[in-house]
């Protein structure tokens, strides 16, 4: 039988606990509290000296180019990676069809009889076909719901075997491609949570898209004064955008470190990036630069002698190789960027 006051100290060990739980409650957040980086305080003037952030970075052609490289010393690892993700795309998500490259192709050549009356010229047609399928990146434009999950799924999977790759080639290890699609996918569900949060902080700028939609239908924007306060709104929901985006895109770089929760890289990487938000952004437009020269001195002549031999050989023109040329070059872009933010984020850890 228990003693009659055996209930009286079960609840005083019910509060002790509580009261033990509540201070380590405490002591947690007042620890994350003093190492968050907090570069400003409301309301209180902020000065040069307190902000600035050691930065000492390579160059900008310096940094693009180490990527590259890491890439093109490694040829045995990466061929075979691309060559595997796009036989995954063909086969689960689809190729773009030769029927809609020639309705593309032939668009244009309509335009260039009606508008420019043939004066275009095969450069400025293959210039409008590279702007015109590039959006489509080489895959099926009608692509069903299961497509699109599972064009995701390769995504992601190409996102976490590149930066496991690149990890373990700056450590000097020898790594084999087999063992990367075994062990690179750990933090796969992480990964995703990751995405969702970028998904969310997207929907400022889905909103200007919509909103931008219906005041051209409703010419909204024909009058100077609102077409003034609407592109004060639109940049501020697109700089918020930006602002949580760069934060969002060195925690999908952080995630991949083993055992390491959505939360805590998302807080980790907020602090890595505060007062370096602007140096990362200029990073990334460079980026895009170096990425969209590479694509018009690779796919400008391929849509050149793919043009010409269709027009002169018939059985040429069933040959995907637009679209397979477009699909290879969206793999290597994704690698390339995964790369490059990786020996970015590297970086700023080694100055940490």
């Amino acid at each position: 039988m228990p003693k009659p006051h055996s209930k009286a100290s079960e609840k005083l060990g019910f509060f002790a606990n509580l009261k033990l739980k509540i201070a380590k409650r405490k002591d947690r957040r007042a620890f994350r509290a003093a190492t968050k980086v907090k570069l400003h305080k409301s309301f209180k003037r902020s000065y040069r000296e307190d902000y600035l952030r050691e930065t000492t970075l390579p160059g900008l052609m310096s940094h693009a180019h180490t990527a590259f490289s890491l890439i093109f010393k490694h040829p045995k690892l990466f061929l075979p990676f691309i060559l595997i993700i796009l036989f995954l795309n063909v086969i689960l998500v689809g190729l773009m069809s030769q029927e809609s490259y020639q309705v593309f192709q032939n668009a244009i050549d309509e335009t260039n009889e009606n508008l420019a009356h043939g004066q275009l010229g095969n450069l400025g047609k293959a210039g409008l076909l590279l702007i015109g399928t590039i959006t489509t990146g080489g895959l099926n434009r009608g692509m069903t719901e299961t497509q699109q999950v599972f064009m995701i799924l390769i995504l992601i999977i190409t996102w976490l075997v590149t930066i496991y790759l690149v990890r373990h080639l700056l450590a000097g290890h020898k790594i084999k491609l087999r063992d990367s699609f075994y062990n690179a996918l750990t933090p796969f569900i992480s990964t995703f949570c990751i995405v969702a949060v970028i998904f969310i902080e997207l929907i400022p700028i889905f909103i200007v898209i919509v909103t931008y939609s219906a005041a051209i239908s409703t010419e909204f924007l024909a009058t100077p004064f609102y077409a003034l306060v609407y592109f004060i709104f639109a940049s501020l929901l697109t700089l918020l955008s930006v602002y949580l985006l760069s934060s969002s895109l060195i925690a999908l770089v952080s995630i991949t470190a083993p055992g390491l929760y959505p939360m805590v890289a998302l807080n980790t990487a907020t602090d890595i990036i505060a007062g370096r938000r602007i140096r990362f952004i200029i990073r990334l437009i460079f980026m895009f630069f170096v990425l969209a020269i590479c694509w018009i001195f690779i796919m400008m002549p391929i849509i050149l002698i793919d043009t010409m031999l269709k027009s002169q050989v018939e059985w040429f023109q069933v040959l995907p190789i637009v679209p397979l040329s477009l699909l290879f070059m969206t793999i290597f872009s994704t690698i390339y960027i995964a790369t490059y933010l990786y020996l970015f984020y590297r970086k700023l850890l080694d100055l940490d």
